[in-house]
């Protein structure tokens, strides 16, 4: 590895290089922040572009484009409760109530610096340890899925606010929708009503957009803007601001999560920022402050899945197997060079490899000075009047939710996703527990059923196994202290 780190070191200076990197960060902040334009399609759209570049300057577009994307969800999760990406979702539980509350620069800050930082923890594993991590994540098969969403689901606990009974429907409100279009297993249509849109399922962008975003401005109708009153962070004071006291060890934990978990093939950084979350909010002190403006619960979220970027091209270098939809995008344009993923990769072209690792370093580096430098004209975003703001999110969530099939049918279905988590929210039920029961539950059920079929029937599959053991403790674990803490305010 030493002999191609200093060659791989230098080609980087190139400027045109750097040049390459940071066009590519900021296009993928840009593309991160607008609902519905997620990174996943701003890669595959980049691979025929980089066809006709040289290989280092097309993978360091597309790394720089992975890397902005999952920061710049963030930007329109915090200021608009309107995720970017799928994995911004969990951010807007506390990136919102902050902007709410006039602290959209801190939030944003927080963010920037939590991403960094899960970024580059990812980076360092995904440098030194790479082929013992891919090796690793070959040990999870469907029994071991199926308990990982279990974990994942269990963050349903966490995020009910009020009536933990209420907080179960909406979970099993989104496992309900999850089923919805062709069964994994046998192939045949559930709850399709002979819509050909839902065959593949509910799509889950709109149903996002809708949720946080529709559901959001029918609830800010009533007010003149997001928040009266700014917290005053000017840019000099963002600029000279450090790392928000207490938040290291959120930040650390949520980028090993992401890191695990973005290697997982499939699992991705939504469901490592849920997961991230649950464990910062029962390991704190004060979690009854989650959901309501904690800095943790948006350190938590970003540092989670950030991480998974590293993670997530772990094994597609070592073994050919992406991590997720964007690691998978960034597969093509591998092989679109005439780079074949495998041992060769960090042998014959190990120069250009660890360059495209190095890279991500650098991509990194750029959005957290981007993001820094720009988060007080971001925050101008809660001073806007709702007059204004309100029509200028709907067309961007219009406009998002269309982009991505080219479909009216899925803004009808953002629409009514919008009206639909309006009258959960007031009705006390959480919308977040209904979107991880939409996300986890593919996942789960197509673990289920697998393990089902490897065991011929035997439950004891999720029994036996020492992985499956170790998430079972730790999903009781997690979840012993929501219930504790609710025996204890029934006895006060």
């Amino acid at each position: 590895m030493t002999e191609h780190l200093v060659p791989a070191f230098l080609s980087l200076l190139d400027p045109v290089v750097l040049l390459t990197i940071t066009t590519g960060t900021v296009v993928g902040i840009i593309v991160g922040a607008m609902p519905g334009l997620t990174a996943t399609m701003a890669v595959a759209l980049l691979i025929p572009v980089t066809f006709g570049m040289p290989p280092l300057h097309g993978l360091s577009l597309m790394g720089g484009v992975y890397c902005g994307g999952m920061y710049g969800g963030a930007i329109s999760a915090i200021l608009l409760s309107t995720p970017g990406t799928p994995a911004a979702a969990a951010t807007s539980f506390d990136g919102y109530p902050m902007a709410r509350q006039g602290k959209g620069g801190t939030a944003l800050a927080i963010a920037a610096w939590a991403s960094f930082w899960g970024g580059i923890i990812s980076t360092f594993a995904l440098l030194l340890m790479a082929p013992t991590l891919a090796h690793f994540s070959l040990r999870f098969g469907p029994p071991e899925y199926f308990v990982l969403a279990i974990m994942g689901l269990s963050s349903i606990v966490t995020l009910t606010k009020g009536s933990m009974v209420k907080g179960l429907i909406a979970g099993f409100l989104g496992l309900v929708v999850a089923t919805v279009g062709m069964d994994p297993l046998s192939g045949y249509m559930r709850f399709t009503f002979g819509q050909v849109d839902l065959y593949d399922g509910v799509p889950f962008m709109p149903a996002l957009i809708g949720l946080f975003s529709i559901s959001q401005i029918l609830d800010l109708t009533a007010e003149t803007r997001i928040a009266e009153g700014l917290d005053g962070t000017s840019l000099s004071s963002i600029k000279r601001s450090k790392l928000p006291k207490g938040l290291g060890g959120t930040i650390v934990q949520g980028g090993i999560i992401g890191t695990i978990v973005g290697m997982l093939p499939g699992a991705g950084a939504t469901i490592s920022a849920f997961i991230s979350y649950n464990f910062a909010k029962q390991g704190s002190k004060d979690p009854e402050t989650f959901g309501k403006g904690n800095p943790k619960g948006v350190a938590a979220s970003e540092s989670a899945n950030n991480g998974c970027v590293g993670g997530s091209i772990i094994p597609l270098l070592t073994l050919g197997i992406p991590g997720n939809s964007v690691a998978a995008a960034l597969m093509g344009g591998l092989m679109i060079q005439g780079l074949i993923p495998g041992p060769e990769l960090f042998t014959r072209y190990g120069t250009l490899t660890y360059g495209f690792i190095l890279s991500l370093f650098l991509a990194n580096l750029v959005f957290l000075v981007l993001g820094l430098y720009l988060a007080p004209y971001f925050a101008r975003v809660t001073s806007t009047p709702n007059a204004l703001l309100i029509p200028g999110i709907v067309i961007l969530s219009v406009i998002g939710s269309y982009a991505i099939n080219n479909n009216m049918f899925d803004v009808w279905l953002m629409l009514g996703f919008g009206i639909a988590g309006y009258f959960l929210e007031k009705g006390g039920f959480s919308t977040g527990a209904l979107v991880l029961g939409l996300i986890l539950g593919p996942i789960a059920e197509l673990g289920f059923g697998q393990s089902l079929i490897l065991s011929q029937g035997s439950p004891l599959i999720f029994f036996d196994r020492p992985l499956c053991i170790a998430l079972w403790i730790i999903t009781l674990l997690l979840m012993i202290p929501a219930f504790t803490s609710g025996r204890r305010k029934k006895q006060a």
